[in-house]
């Protein structure tokens, strides 16, 4: 009998669920707070259940000698060190779609109490003091509120917010038009340009490498002076000092904000200014949330536990044991062939084609099409965003629709994919396979053919054929001080177009690669994580 410690604060119903499953249950709530107690008992157990008390540490999951999966009750697992999880063969889960309407909530309510200055209101009123006067608020009705992300979170508050009759508008990338047009959002996709619109600005995304301070002072400072900026969403997004900064000298009205950069925050520029509303990362904390995650994540880690069903997970797909090491190769090379995709796809993508040539075609293609479409949402919605579970979902929220087709063998590799990315603007492909070595390779990338292997680190440069460009390229990235790994170059013809790339030994900056497309010869130059 598989045995579940939980050491966070899950209803009974919960814990109930675990044992109706034919699943034995340590209930420990408290024991998250106590780091070296849950290191010296981790090993006995084959299943950890949490929420953001307990903090899964590469030291605990070290210990974890049996532990094969991790159940997160709620979305951010930025508690988890999910690398070290991966290494050691464990699942982390988490319930990705529990918490939405009540952040939703959060966000409607945060907008209210800005806009009427509520808190402020009451301390004023419970101190014995009438300041009917002070306290002068604006209506939310007809006006604009701009969303930045509209995935499922943000559709919600867009849905609710046209109840109040206000007018939606939203940047996000990701979201294709005629999603848009259905949620009844109005898209841009300049980001200066919807905030310059709005007269409410609510954050509805992930942090990421991307979206970090994506509400930098440049940005705060397109928006308007009467404008109200709400943050229930993920800490780091807002550069909180650009923000005080606005609102003390009035190019700002107010914010309100429950989640900081810093948490627990005990401190912040933004605390102490009379037009600024806070609450403690409040976002989830309902009754009805909390329960509906605690008995989504029992019921996930049961199915695993006791039949190998897996569920929401953050870095598995969902395969049967007998599937698993036919597909391992082929999952790997979708995520390669989607993380490219994702990676150099600016624009929103509005659908998706996936070919299954030769006998991949006969695989179960469900997990295959997951890995390719989660790794290509992930450069924007982030690790907890997306996973191979959800992201068709995910992706039919933001209107992208996707098509698989399987074919015969065609052309000289027996089997291989192919994904056909469709934008407004234009269409890209990129298609690989995997060698006899069990190894994944691009093959074909914008109808070019090549051979390349791909490395932690790549930089993929675009390029008219011309004399001299390979040289061009490598001296420079080595008066840069940037090691070139692997090498691969493809052109459709001579003197045509040219495409490339450059394995190399770390992560290069955005000052190089802004170097690097200096050069004369190069069109586009793009640095790639895999």
């Amino acid at each position: 009998m598989p045995k579940v410690l939980i050491s966070d604060k899950l209803s009974e119903a919960a814990v109930q669920i675990f044992k109706d499953n034919g699943v034995d249950v340590d209930f420990q709530p408290n024991l998250g707070k106590d780091p070296e107690k849950l290191k010296e008992i981790i090993g006995d157990y084959d299943g950890l259940a949490i929420r953001s008390a307990t903090k899964v540490t590469a030291e605990i999951i070290d210990q974890a000698a049996n532990l094969k999966a991790i159940g997160r009750a709620g979305i951010g697992v930025d508690n988890v060190d999910i690398p070290a999880a991966t290494a050691k063969g464990i699942v982390v889960m988490n319930t990705p779609f529990g918490n939405s309407i009540t952040t939703a909530e959060h966000a409607i309510a945060m907008m209210f109490a800005v806009a009427r200055q509520i808190p402020s209101a009451d301390t004023s009123t419970q101190a014995g003091k009438w300041e009917k006067s002070k306290f002068m608020g604006v209506e939310i009705t007809n006006k604009t509120l701009g969303l930045v992300g509209a995935g499922n979170i943000g559709s919600i508050v867009a849905s609710r917010a046209q109840g109040l009759k206000m007018k939606v508008i939203a940047y996000d990338p990701f979201l294709g038009v005629e999603k848009a047009k259905s949620l009844g959002i109005e898209k841009y996709d300049d980001l200066g340009e919807m905030l310059s619109r709005a007269d409410f600005v609510s954050l509805h995304l992930p942090k990421t490498d991307n979206t970090a301070n994506i509400l930098s002072a440049e940005m705060i400072a397109k928006m308007k002076p009467t404008a109200r900026l709400i943050n229930c969403a993920r800490g780091g997004l807002v550069d909180e000092a650009a923000l005080a900064e606005a609102l003390k000298s009035g190019k700002l009205a107010g914010a309100a904000f429950d989640v900081f950069a810093q948490e627990p925050a005990n401190e912040n520029p933004l605390f102490g200014l009379p037009n600024v509303v806070c609450t403690p990362h409040l976002g989830a904390a309902t009754s009805e949330a909390q329960e509906n995650v605690a008995l989504q994540v029992a019921e996930q880690m049961s199915d695993y536990l006791m039949k190998g069903a897996i569920s929401n997970a953050l870095n598995a797909p969902s395969v049967t044991a007998e599937e698993a090491p036919i597909l391992k190769p082929w999952i790997a090379l979708a995520e390669m062939l989607g993380g490219f995709a994702g990676q150099v796809t600016e624009s929103a993508i509005n659908e998706i084609e996936i070919e299954y040539v030769g006998d991949v075609g006969e695989l179960n293609l469900k997990p295959l099409t997951s890995a390719l479409t989660a790794s290509m949402m992930k450069p924007l919605v982030g690790e907890g965003g997306v996973n191979m579970v959800s992201a068709p979902v995910v992706a039919r929220e933001r209107g992208m629709q996707i098509t698989e087709t399987r074919k015969d063998r065609q052309g000289a590799f027996g089997s291989y994919i192919r994904l056909v990315v469709k934008t407004a603007n234009q269409t890209k492909s990129v298609a690989g396979t995997i060698y006899s070595d069990g190894k994944p390779r691009f093959i074909q990338i914008k109808g070019i053919n090549l051979e390349a292997e791909p490395q932690p680190f790549m930089i993929y440069t675009t390029n008219d054929d011309t004399p001299g460009f390979i040289g061009t390229v490598g001296s420079k990235l080595g008066d840069l001080g940037v090691n070139i790994a692997t090498f691969a170059l493809g052109r459709s013809a001579k003197g045509g177009d040219a495409i490339a790339f450059w394995g190399v030994d770390d992560p290069v900056t955005e000052e190089t690669l802004a170097e690097i497309a200096e050069l004369p010869q190069v069109d586009q130059v793009k640095f790639l994580i895999f």
